[in-house]
C-alpha cells in the first residue's frame, strides 16, 4: 500500500550537497533525505583528491579564480566563480566544526603563520590549495556528515528510494508553476510513494553513467537533471562531460579512479616503452588541465592501438606513497600491481557532468520551490572544463547557500494540500526486462563511441537517430509496466543522453571538454548552449 509523506524540506540525494543542505537547515523543519540505494552509494564516498579552497596565505582569491577561468575554457560565470572561491574557506571551516579527519601538515607551527592542515596541487592550479583526507577525502567527509545528520532528529535518511518525477502544480492541472513534491518508488514495499514538501532539493550528481566507462558508481543517471527538464526547467552545457585520465585498467577493476593527486606529488605518464609524452602535448606536462590529459591519452592510445598507458609514481621513495596514497596503494596491491614498484595500467572514463539544470547562487530553478545543487546543477563555475577539486567546494557552498535560502523564506510558503497518489491502475507486472537491459547497454556503448573525447558530426546525427528510437521503446515500456529501479534510471539516463547530443550538436566549435573533429578551432566568443523545454 503506498504512503502520503509530508516534509518541510524534501532532499533527493543523500551525497555533500544533500546533506550539507540537510544539516544548514534550522533544527525545527522536517527534513527527508533520499538515497536510491545505500547511504554511501553516491559520488561523494569515492571521491579521492580532496577540496579546493583558498586556505594558506601564500594563495589568494583572485588566484583561485583566474586559474578556475583559465581551466574554463572562457566559459566560466566570472560572478558564479568568484562567490564559490570566496566563499571557500568558510565552507572547509564548517567542515573542520563537523569534525572532518583532514591531513595535517606535520610541519605545521604556530608561529610560522601556515595552514594547520595538510595542502596538495592538483591540475590546472598555481598553489597548493587541495585540503584531503588522505586520498579517501569523500569517505572522511561522507562519513562525518551522514553521522551529523544521524544526530539530528529533525532529518529522516530513507534508503532504497528512487525518486520517479516532480510533482508540480503543472502537473496536476492547477494554477501556477510550483513544485509540490515527488513520487518515489520504495524498493521495499514496490509501491510508489507520494512526498509533499513545502521546499524540494535535487542533490542527484552527474550522468557519466550515460557511458560505457565511467569512475561514477552505478547510481550517477541524470535523474535529477531528467526530472528538472520533464518539469520545466531549463538545462545549459551538457555537450561538457568530463573524463577522468586516469582510471585504472584492469578486468576486475570495476570504475576505480586513480586519483588526480599522484601527478600533483610528482608521478608521470608514460607509453608501453616508458616514453613520456605529456610535454609534446602542453607545457604544463601531467598537470595540464583533465581535457588535455584525456585527449593526449586517447590520440596515443590510437595511435599506438594500445589499450591503456601507465602513470608512474615509482621514483618516489616507497613509504611517501603508501603514507600519501594509502587507497590507492592497497587498491592496486589488491589487484597485483605494487604502486611503489611498478606503473599504474589506466585509461580515461567518463567522470563529471559539467552542465546541467541551470541555477542562481542560492540553487534556485526555472521551478518555484525546486532548488538544484551540486553536480545536477549548471552555476557557471565550471565551465567548459571542471578544474579538480572544485567540485565539492561547490557542493559545500551552494548546499549552504540554497539552505540559507529556504530558511529566508520559510514564513512565504506553507505545507502542500493533500496530494494525489501514484496512479499504477493500468499497468502490470514486466515480464520483458530484459528490453530494459538491452537498451541500457546499447545507450551507454553508442554514447562511448558517438560522443565520447572526440566526435564529429556524422558521429552525433547517428546518435541522435538511435536516441530517439531508444525514446519510442522506453517511453512504451514504462507507459505499460510497473516501475522499478532499472526502468526510473534507463528513462532519465536516455532523456539526459538526447539532451548531451541536441547540446553537442549545437555547438560548432572545439572548446574545453568537447572536441569535435569537423570544428577544430575555437569560436571567438564564448557562449553557453542553453535548451529550454517549453
Amino acid at each position: 500500500m503506498s504512503q502520503q509523506f509530508q516534509h518541510d524540506v524534501l532532499v533527493i540525494g543523500s551525497g555533500a550537497a544533500g546533506l550539507s543542505l540537510a544539516l544548514n537547515l534550522p533544527s525545527h523543519l522536517r527534513v527527508a533525505v533520499l538515497s536510491k540505494g545505500d547511504l554511501s552509494n553516491g559520488s561523494t564516498f569515492w571521491a579521492q583528491g580532496g577540496v579546493a579552497a583558498v586556505l594558506d596565505n601564500t594563495d589568494t582569491v583572485q588566484s583561485h579564480v583566474e586559474d578556475t577561468l583559465n581551466a574554463g575554457g572562457g566559459l566560466c560565470h566570472e560572478d558564479a566563480v568568484r562567490f564559490t572561491v570566496e566563499h571557500s574557506r568558510e565552507a572547509i571551516q564548517w567542515l573542520i566544526e563537523q569534525g572532518v579527519p583532514f591531513t595535517r601538515d606535520e610541519h605545521y607551527s604556530v608561529d610560522d603563520g601556515g595552514f594547520e592542515f595538510h595542502l596538495t596541487r592538483e591540475g590546472g592550479h598555481s598553489h597548493r590549495r587541495i585540503i584531503h583526507a588522505a586520498d579517501a577525502t569523500g569517505a572522511a567527509i561522507f562519513t562525518t556528515l551522514l553521522e551529523q545528520a544521524r544526530q539530528r532528529p529533525n532529518i529522516q535518511l530513507l534508503e532504497q528510494r528512487v525518486a520517479v518525477d516532480l510533482i508540480t502544480e503543472r502537473r496536476l492541472g492547477l494554477p501556477g508553476e510550483r513544485c509540490l513534491g515527488a513520487y518515489v518508488l520504495d524498493r521495499n514495499t514496490g509501491e510508489v510513494d507520494t512526498f509533499g514538501a513545502r521546499f524540494t532539493v535535487l542533490a542527484t550528481g552527474g550522468a557519466a553513467k550515460v557511458y560505457l566507462y565511467t569512475s561514477n558508481p552505478d547510481g550517477a543517471c541524470g535523474d535529477g537533471i531528467a526530472m528538472a527538464w520533464r518539469a520545466g526547467c531549463r538545462v545549459a552545457n551538457l555537450e561538457f562531460n568530463q573524463f577522468h585520465p586516469t582510471c585504472l585498467y584492469h578486468p576486475q577493476a570495476k570504475s576505480f579512479l586513480i586519483t588526480e593527486a599522484l601527478r600533483g606529488e610528482g608521478a608521470l605518464l608514460r607509453l608501453p616503452n616508458g616514453e613520456r609524452f605529456m610535454p609534446r602535448f602542453d607545457p604544463r606536462e601531467e598537470l595540464a588541465p583533465r581535457d588535455i590529459v584525456a585527449r593526449a591519452i586517447d590520440h596515443e592510445m590510437k595511435r599506438l592501438g594500445v589499450d591503456c598507458v601507465y602513470l608512474d609514481i615509482t621514483h618516489k621513495p616507497a613509504d611517501f606513497i603508501k603514507s600519501h596514497f594509502p587507497t590507492v596503494y592497497e587498491r592496486c596491491l589488491a589487484f597485483g600491481i605494487d604502486i611503489t614498484r611498478q606503473p599504474i595500467p589506466v585509461v580515461p572514463a567518463a567522470h563529471y557532468t559539467c552542465g546541467g539544470v541551470m541555477v542562481d547562487d542560492c540553487g534556485h530553478t526555472d521551478v518555484p520551490g525546486l532548488y538544484a545543487i551540486g553536480e545536477t546543477s549548471f552555476t557557471g563555475l565550471h565551465g567548459a572544463n571542471r578544474m579538480a577539486s572544485n567540485s565539492l567546494l561547490e557542493c559545500f557552498v551552494y548546499g549552504r547557500a540554497a539552505a540559507a535560502d529556504i530558511q529566508a523564506h520559510l514564513e512565504q510558503v506553507a505545507m502542500p494540500k493533500a496530494l494525489p497518489g501514484w496512479d499504477a491502475s493500468q499497468v502490470t507486472d514486466s515480464d520483458e526486462d530484459v528490453i530494459i537491459a538491452h537498451n541500457w547497454d546499447e545507450l551507454r556503448r553508442f554514447m562511448w563511441d558517438y560522443v565520447g573525447i572526440v566526435r564529429t558530426s556524422k558521429r552525433l546525427q547517428r546518435a541522435q537517430h538511435r536516441i530517439r528510437l531508444l525514446l519510442d521503446e522506453i517511453d512504451e515500456f514504462y507507459s505499460n509496466y510497473k516501475v522499478s529501479r532499472d526502468l526510473i534510471e534507463l528513462r532519465n539516463l536516455a532523456q539526459v543522453a538526447e539532451l548531451m547530443i541536441l547540446s553537442a550538436m549545437q555547438r560548432k566549435e572545439s572548446r574545453g571538454l568537447h572536441y569535435t573533429l569537423d570544428y577544430p578551432g575555437m569560436l571567438d566568443e564564448a557562449k553557453d548552449t542553453i535548451l529550454n523545454p517549453l
